[in-house]
């Protein structure tokens, strides 16, 4: 670490994995994590497969390095980390949190480059999509499954739905609030959102999968969150004016008859979910909309809306190898197990190929 002009610079290193999902690793962070786990020096090298001795001349070391205490070394007593260690965990949380879809894009490209490589036979096809977490599992079962490489790329739903029209990928990744058909009724803000960019006669949806968007709150929902109708009282952060969880909270707010300009925070964006519950988590707000998946154990979760993922591509695509293996693939009984695992998640009627007029309710 070091200073100048009030500056503070860190230099930290950081590893990027793509074996069970894409994720950056960092020694420190796995260090400071497990400390406060465990609860004690010992048990922390014990989880991290280090002496007891090279864990405590590590954080030491690093101590030193950035010139303030880490752990309280009472001595008897539980291993406890420092104010600004804990600071330090719930920054790298966050910052973790907004990288995943940028880290999970550049899995995607090194994976891509390393097929071509090694295997002529993969094909490849590409998807732009809203961040979702079941598409990393979709991309894994792809390429074991199908040598098909899915090149995954995170934007929001209409960003995703523009990049199609435009060519510059096979299918998008959308989300609609289908369950609750008040929310997509023709002139809703969802409608608005979604309707020049879905054409009749030119596109069909893949069904991907069910999924619960709700409100995150903080653990044990102190301030009692039931509903849209508390936002006005509460800190909120939002999600960008591209993605269909802002449509979505759009229209929330229209049928509660909440002004936006009531909710303070309503220009607090983040990128992803993951970064809308590190947000919370972090007490940067009080509530959040996203998917329950991503609420993990930082945070509670009100849920709202049951939700369709849908990859949309033009009818024609429907018949190359690529969409036909993705389509089997999401049939699967492989795909259910897999999603299942995921909080507020379902696979029914997953894979199912379906027409825009009969499953849009503003087309009925």
């Amino acid at each position: 670490m070091h200073s100048s002009s009030g500056i503070i610079a860190v230099e930290l290193q950081y590893a990027l994995s793509a074996v069970a999902g894409a994720h950056l690793r960092n020694p420190f962070f796995d260090v400071l994590g497990a400390v406060r786990h465990e609860g004690s020096i010992a048990a922390a090298a014990r989880k991290l497969g280090w002496s007891y001795r090279h864990l405590w001349g590590y954080l030491k070391e690093q101590e030193v390095r950035l010139d303030r205490p880490l752990v309280h070394w009472d001595k008897g007593r539980a291993a406890r980390l420092t104010d600004f260690a804990e600071k330090l965990l719930w920054a790298e949380t966050r910052i973790r949190a907004r990288l995943a879809p940028q880290v999970e894009n550049l899995a995607t490209e090194i994976g891509r480059e390393l097929s071509i490589a090694f295997n002529d036979e993969v094909q490849i096809t590409t998807c732009v999509a809203s961040h979702d977490l079941s598409l990393p599992l979709l991309k894994r079962l792809c390429q074991t499954e199908r040598e098909v490489l899915l090149d995954l790329h995170y934007e929001g739903s209409l960003d995703a739905l523009r990049r199609m029209r435009a060519g510059h990928c096979a299918f998008a990744g959308i989300h609609l609030p289908l369950s609750r058909p008040d929310l997509a009724q023709r002139g809703s803000k969802v409608h608005r959102a979604f309707g020049p960019l879905l054409r009749l006669g030119r596109e069909k949806l893949i069904r991907v999968a069910h999924r619960t968007q709700g409100l995150f709150v903080a653990k044990g929902n102190p301030l009692k969150v039931r509903g849209i109708e508390d936002l006005p009282r509460l800190r909120f952060v939002n999600r960008a004016p591209a993605t269909g969880t802002r449509a979505l909270l759009e229209e929330l707010l229209a049928v509660h008859r909440i002004d936006p300009a009531s909710v303070r925070g309503f220009g607090h964006e983040e990128a992803n979910h993951l970064a809308v519950a590190a947000a919370v988590a972090a007490d940067a707000a009080d509530a959040g909309l996203g998917i329950q998946a991503a609420a993990g154990r930082g945070v509670d979760f009100v849920p709202l809306v049951v939700e369709d993922y849908f990859l949309v591509c033009e009818r024609e695509t429907l018949a190359t190898p690529c969409a036909q293996a993705i389509v089997s693939l999401l049939a699967s009984p492989q795909w259910r197990e897999q999603v299942a695992a995921l909080p507020g998640y379902s696979a029914q009627d997953a894979g199912e190929i379906v027409s825009l007029r009969r499953t849009l309710p503003w087309y009925r």
